[in-house]
């Protein structure tokens, strides 16, 4: 028995858990408040994806008469062909038979449909992929067939990461998700309420909280709260997570909460201790952003003078109860940074709340998980990793920050490398020039493997436009600095933003074709330009020369529909972009001309053919702050002493031999100045509590010797500063 039951409901991630439901057990664990959570999605993916159920499924779309398209007739007439091996795909994309990839990876092994088609151009695009990569790609595209059958035959809303996602979009009103709750559960919904119904029955709780990140959880949450209501009406219900907080702030549709007592928005700590609180104390009335009904209405309550947790106090994330030995590593395009969000499970966690920047005109800033910012200790964050490599055997973390801070990423990743962690992790950032070439450098030695980040409309009026507050110039020298550092970077691209004519969007896609051939640049994504409500352009339409479609809230109020006074259909840009984007993340199609991923007339670019190679263009920088740190990241040289004997004179020097990873060089000092670097490498461990500034090794060089600038930038120390030695 526990006080509260968390819920994921179905779908989100086949490969790693989502976070929410792990903050906020750990949280409560600090309050000594009993609860266990549930990811129903994989629970219920396992459970559909099985010969048992799958069997099922192809006898009642026989006895149904549903199989009906080509595809599916091909599917169930090798139904055998794909029961047979299907429990053995799942373990091997559970991780649990990785001598399975040679037999998938044999011809003809697995029955292939529609989603094998463009199986010779995706070997191009994969290349020379390792076999288990190729069976983990062969094996996703066999359950894509088998979902593609459930669509057709069995549920149409069905979808691996999102389930009836079209209900929960732009819903401004909840007619059409009211009368979807009022058909009879589906066979999926039946997986879903039958093992809801199990943990009701083993944890007891008084308190059920759904959290919905996404639209394709509401339907599923909708549901199970029903099917609580229904059979265990003692029991209190809440949603939480990040629809409610984005879409669910205007809502006012009593018919609501005849499925859920409270929703809450943003932080959920406070709101959910309270909920329980009240819960347990009948006479406690007090609230923290919280919708519920009285008197038959809807009523918004915040009543609490209860101050928000700060993240130091909110405890570790805690993953106990989820079948972290379950979820599925696929590998779905060919993409890679796609791969990381689906292949490989990933502790999560936040360097900071909220968004340091919060400018950005198309963001949710006047929201408080984007508006509030509020960083946690480089060393709070690392006891939390150890705490999670302890409890779920993971090194890899993705910090889901909003945009990661530079100067606390550097602090984090001079933690890890104090403690001596071996860690694989990656996070969001904006491209802005803190991340210098050694901070890049730096956070490689950590285990960063990889950034993405905002390069948006790829134009500087439009990202000023944006207040991004970078230029692209600026874009391709950090995207420069990550990528000689071994960092993958992924940039989020955008088309159709206000007032973007059809030349900004042509002379954006040179941007990018460029920022590809020059090789900074590894993975990217467009998507088109989504106006919401709670956005500068959405609060202030006028100013960005657009006219939103209002219309009566009653239930969602995010996304808005919009004319665009333009007059252009940036819709017709959407196939030629991602076409290109494809051809450029796999090395080709530099020399084609624009035109030629259109069907449609554009414009020649006004950009520079030359436009990225001139602005990574360097020079050399003379100019270091006093306060920059000074660390040394390789190993104790060996020395050997050299005399040389020139027109009577006697000259006295130390060979310094440096080993690296994959190879040995050697620098040559002056007996006296050599002397004087060992000792002080020696200072610039990061192992040391004390950095050493750039000013003090100044100062105490110069107590012995004469021009300090002369030494640091002399042939010796820039050979080092090429193979670890970093100025922060």
């Amino acid at each position: 028995m526990k006080d509260l039951l968390l819920i994921t409901p179905p779908f989100t991630q086949l490969n790693t858990p989502y976070p929410a439901t792990a903050y906020l057990k750990g949280f409560l664990n600090t309050k000594n408040i009993s609860s266990f959570q549930v990811d129903l999605g994989i629970e219920v993916i396992i459970n559909l994806f099985s010969k048992e159920t799958f069997k099922e499924i192809f006898d009642i779309a026989f006895e149904n008469n549903y199989i009906i398209s080509e595809n599916a007739q091909r599917i169930y007439a090798l139904k055998d062909y794909y029961l047979n091996p299907l429990n053995d795909v799942i373990a091997f994309l559970q991780g649990k038979k990785p001598s399975f990839a040679r037999q998938i990876c044999t011809d003809n092994f697995l029955p292939q449909a529609s989603r094998f088609n463009q199986l010779d151009d995706l070997d191009w695009a994969f290349g020379n992929m390792g076999m288990q990569d190729k069976a983990k790609h062969l094996a996703t595209l066999y359950l894509e067939d088998l979902s593609d059958f459930i669509i057709e035959c069995i549920d149409e809303n069905f979808g691996f990461s999102r389930y009836a996602e079209r209900l929960g979009q732009s819903a401004n009103a909840f007619d059409e998700l009211y009368t979807h709750l009022q058909d009879e559960p589906t066979f999926i919904d039946d997986i879903t309420l039958k093992i809801l119904d199990e943990k009701l029955k083993n944890i007891k709780p008084k308190l059920v909280c759904f959290s919905v990140p996404f639209p394709g959880n509401l339907y599923s949450a909708f549901r199970c709260a029903q099917y609580i209501k229904t059979n265990y009406p003692n029991i209190k219900i809440a949603m939480g997570g990040g629809f409610p907080n984005t879409e669910l702030r205007s809502v006012t549709d009593v018919r609501v909460f005849e499925f859920f007592d409270f929703i809450t928005l943003d932080d959920g700590e406070l709101p959910i201790e309270l909920l329980n609180f009240n819960i347990e104390n009948q006479n406690s009335n007090e609230y923290k952003r919280t919708f519920l009904l009285e008197n038959g209405n809807v009523v918004y309550k915040n009543n609490s003078t209860k101050p928000d947790y700060k993240q130091a106090d909110v405890g570790t994330p805690d993953y106990s109860d989820l079948l972290l030995k379950d979820y599925i590593s696929v590998i779905e395009i060919a993409n890679p940074m796609h791969s990381l969000w689906s292949d490989g499970r990933w502790n999560k966690l936040t360097m900071a709340h909220g968004c340091y920047w919060g400018k950005c005109t198309f963001c949710d800033i006047s929201l408080d998980y984007i508006k509030v910012y509020e960083p946690i200790a480089a060393k709070i964050l690392v006891d939390r990793m150890e705490q999670l490599i302890e409890q779920t055997a993971e090194t890899g973390f993705h910090f889901v920050d909003e945009a990661a801070p530079p100067s606390l990423m550097k602090a984090l990743a001079l933690e890890i490398i104090k403690r001596k962690l071996t860690v694989t992790w990656w996070t969001n950032i904006r491209f802005e020039k803190n991340f210098t070439k050694d901070l890049c450098l730096l956070l490689k030695a950590s285990g960063c493997i990889a950034v993405s980040g905002g390069l948006e409309v790829a134009s500087d009026r439009l990202l000023k436009l944006i207040d991004k507050g970078v230029t692209v110039a600026q874009v391709a020298q950090v995207t420069r600095h990550f990528t000689e550092a071994n960092i993958m970077v992924h940039a989020y691209l955008m088309y159709g933003y206000p007032t973007q004519t059809v030349q900004e969007t042509v002379d954006s896609l040179e941007m990018v074709r460029q920022l590809f051939e020059v090789g900074v640049l590894q993975s990217g994504f467009w998507h088109q330009f989504a106006l919401t409500a709670h956005s500068p352009i959405g609060l202030n339409p006028s100013e960005y020369n657009i006219i939103p479609n209002y219309k009566n809230i009653s239930f969602a109020n995010n996304d808005l529909e919009f004319i665009d006074t333009t007059g252009i259909d940036h819709n017709q840009f959407s196939f030629g972009l991602k076409k290109s984007l494809f051809n450029f993340m796999h090395g080709i199609g530099f020399d084609l001309p624009l035109q030629d991923w259109f069907e449609f007339k554009i414009p020649k670019t006004s950009i520079n053919p030359d436009f990225i190679y001139n602005c990574l263009e360097t020079h050399p920088n003379f100019n270091t702050k006093p306060t920059a740190k000074i660390i040394w990241l390789g190993t104790k040289p060996q020395v050997t002493e050299h005399i040389k004997t020139k027109k009577g004179n006697t000259f006295y020097s130390l060979k310094l031999t440096f080993h690296t990873t994959t190879n040995t060089f050697d620098i040559t000092l002056e007996k006296d100045k050599g002397t004087w670097f060992l000792n002080t490498l020696e200072t610039l461990n990061p192992q040391n509590n004390k950095l050493v500034s750039f000013s003090e090794l100044k100062t105490d060089f110069e107590t012995h010797f004469e021009d300090f600038e002369l030494f640091w930038f002399s042939k010796p120390i820039t050979i080092l500063r090429d193979n670890g030695l970093l100025v922060l």
